[in-house]
């Protein structure tokens, strides 16, 4: 249940691992789909990137989504959890042979090409595999969004991306190539976007664009605006679901389709986001000068989100009903950015007790690292326990 933990069982289990709450998961799938269903020629991909634990794959697989892949790893990952590769897109902007050659062979729905030296080798690996490769460019369009410098990639300063003053001559080359078919262009601005006027801008650049492509008399056939809806970090019991609906309205509004045109979205963190926690023990309370330190046995090995982007994450006792005191809750690696929280409230704990933090599901156990040669974090799902 939303909010709720199995505490006795979670007893049991070595930590710090995750827990993925598979009834919210496929809660938020329905939601998803419901949203999708209202809009004809509307097709998700999940973004793999944002969890690619094997149990949470096969789940979203079995709800029918498509996967984006910013990898050849990615793209092993989708075909092992049964993600057809004609509903499989590979983004990224520094795709090694290897990695092309294994979309090539798979016969993948589409290559997002993002500058022209990246094209000349797909084109070049296809003549040799006598194969056609799909693809769209992926087009800069100088956006900006309302979220973390670090987390935005829609900007002319970001390295993504082919620049808008170049798209035409990017059309004219792709249409000279034998093994090369262009079936469209792609977008993507950033990540952890609440604001959906940053949704609609891109929205007015890319009817722009098109307006540029029909003068050119080329028929594009879809169109990819990446994903970036965010979730809310700080009500997760509260807000467990994203708001699907003002996202897909928001394209469905202001986008100016083609009658002939699919659009295509990456969705990651808004889908797996809020089902996944970091489940953690508390190994020592520590009094300081000034402050107390929950000290606990995950750290930054495990979700590096904090000490990287200063992320906020819900922390709570579901140990304890305690009175709430205040901690600075940290972890065991020797760096001081290894900190969860500073000054936050949790009901008072004592060694031993659970910490769970929340909205871990996405850029979480898929970041970890084994830095101090510490094991990396097990995953588990409702069904496990």
């Amino acid at each position: 249940m939303k909010g709720q933990f199995p505490v006795q069982r979670f007893k049991a289990i070595e930590t710090p691992f995750y827990y993925y709450d598979t009834d919210l998961l496929r809660e938020t799938l329905r939601a998803v789909h419901q949203e999708v269903n209202r809009h004809p020629g509307f097709h998700v991909h999940y973004a793999i990137k944002a969890n690619a634990n094997p149990k949470v794959l096969n789940v979203i697989c079995q709800s029918g989504l498509g996967a984006d892949c910013v990898s050849g790893g990615e793209i092993k990952a989708a075909l092992s959890a049964g993600f057809p590769a004609s509903k499989i897109v590979y983004a990224g902007v520094g795709k090694s042979d290897w990695e092309i050659d294994l979309g090539l062979s798979k016969d993948i729905s589409c290559f997002n090409v993002e500058s022209l030296a990246e094209l000349e080798v797909i084109e070049e690996r296809a003549a040799i595999m006598g194969k056609t490769a799909n693809i769209a460019f992926r087009i800069n369009p100088d956006v900006g969004a309302h979220t973390h410098s670090n987390i935005t990639t829609g900007l002319a300063e970001n390295k993504f991306g082919i620049a808008m003053r170049d798209m035409e001559e990017a059309i004219e080359h792709a249409l000279r190539l034998p093994h090369i078919h262009l079936k469209g262009l792609h977008f993507h601005i950033g990540s952890q976007i609440l604001d959906m006027g940053d949704f609609a801008a891109l929205c007015n650049r890319i009817n722009d664009l098109q307006n540029r492509i029909d003068r050119m008399h080329y028929r594009i056939e879809s169109i990819n605006v990446g994903g970036g809806l965010g979730v809310d970090y700080v009500h997760p019991n509260r807000v467990s679901i994203p708001d699907f609906k003002s996202y897909f309205s928001t394209y469905a509004r202001n986008l100016k389709l083609r009658s002939h045109q699919t659009l295509h979205f990456e969705l990651g963190r808004a889908i797996v986001a809020q089902c996944g926690s970091l489940i953690t023990r508390t190994l020592y309370i520590k009094k300081g000068t000034a402050k107390q330190f929950l000290i606990v046995d995950a750290g930054m090995t495990d979700l590096i989100r904090p000490a990287l982007y200063q992320a906020y994450h819900k922390i709570e006792n579901i140990s304890s009903d305690e009175p709430r005191e205040t901690y600075d809750v940290v972890g065991p690696i020797c760096e001081s950015s290894d900190v969860f929280a500073k000054a936050v409230d949790v009901n008072q704990a004592r060694r031993g007790d659970l910490i769970a933090i929340r909205s871990a599901g996405a850029y979480g156990e898929i970041m970890a690292s084994q830095y101090n040669c510490r094991k990396l974090p097990k995953g588990y799902i409702t069904e496990d326990l």
